[in-house]
C-alpha cells in the first residue's frame, strides 16, 4: 500500500497522538530511523495497552508488569501491529521519546534526529508477513520524504543503545526487510 504524508502525519494511519514528545532541536533533520519492539504486557499481543501506555493512561492494576513501567513517559512515532494495523503516536516533524540514553556514529541522543517505529512483537516471536510488508511500505514513503535517510541509517534499537536494548531481537528479518526495500531506487 502507498503511504502519503501531510505535515508530518501518514494519512493511512489511525492517528493517536501523545504527549511524549517535543520539538526537535532547530536544525536538526531527519536522518536515522529506529526499529524496536514492544509488546505489553511482555510477549501477549493485541489490545489497546501499548496504546494506553503511549498516551500515559496505562492502567497499572491491570497486570502486574505494569507497575514496573508505571510512571515512565515514552512514545514511538509509529506502530506495526501483528495484523498489519498503522497507528501514529507522534508528528514526524517531532521528538517521540523511543531512543532513550543513546547513540548513532558518534551523535548522541537519536531521538533528536530519529523516527522511531515500533513493531508489535518480542525478540523471540518471528514477526508476521503483514508486519513486514507495512513496514517496507512505509520506509519506501520515509526514503523519499527524508534526503537523509537510506539503507545503511536503519538500525534496531539495539544498535544505538548497546548492552541497555534487545530489540527487535534476532526474531527480527533483516534480510527480508532489505531486500523488500530494494523497489527504493538509489538510496538504498
Amino acid at each position: 500500500m502507498p503511504y502519503t504524508l501531510e505535515n508530518g502525519w501518514i494519512v493511512q494511519a489511525r492517528c493517536v497522538p501523545s504527549a511524549n514528545c517535543g520539538a526537535r532541536p532547530c536544525g536538526a533533520e531527519i536522518a536515522l530511523l529506529v526499529i524496536h519492539s514492544i509488546s505489553l504486557p511482555p510477549g501477549q499481543y493485541g489490545g489497546d495497552f501499548i496504546e494506553h501506555f503511549f498516551t500515559n493512561a496505562l492502567d497499572t492494576d491491570a497486570h502486574e508488569y505494569f507497575l514496573e513501567i508505571a510512571g515512565l513517559e515514552v512514545s514511538s512515532h509509529l506502530l506495526i501491529r501483528r495484523t498489519g494495523e498503522l497507528l501514529q503516536f507522534v508528528s514526524m516533524e517531532d521528538r517521540a521519546w523511543h531512543a532513550g540514553k543513546s547513540c548513532f556514529e558518534g551523535r548522541r541522543d537519536c531521538n533528536d534526529f530519529s523516527i522511531g517505529i515500533e513493531m508489535e512483537g518480542t525478540d523471540d516471536d518471528p514477526y508476521s508477513d503483514i508486519q513486514y510488508e507495512v513496514l517496507g511500505d512505509v520506509t519506501a514513503m520515509l526514503l523519499e520524504e527524508f534526503p537523509q535517510l537510506n539503507v545503511d541509517t536503519i538500525v534496531g534499537h539495539c544498535d544505538i543503545a548497546p548492552g541497555r536494548k534487545t530489540d527487535p531481537g534476532p526474531s527480527f528479518d533483516w534480510h527480508r526487510y532489505r531486500i523488500s526495500l530494494a523497489d527504493t531506487g538509489d538510496r538504498t
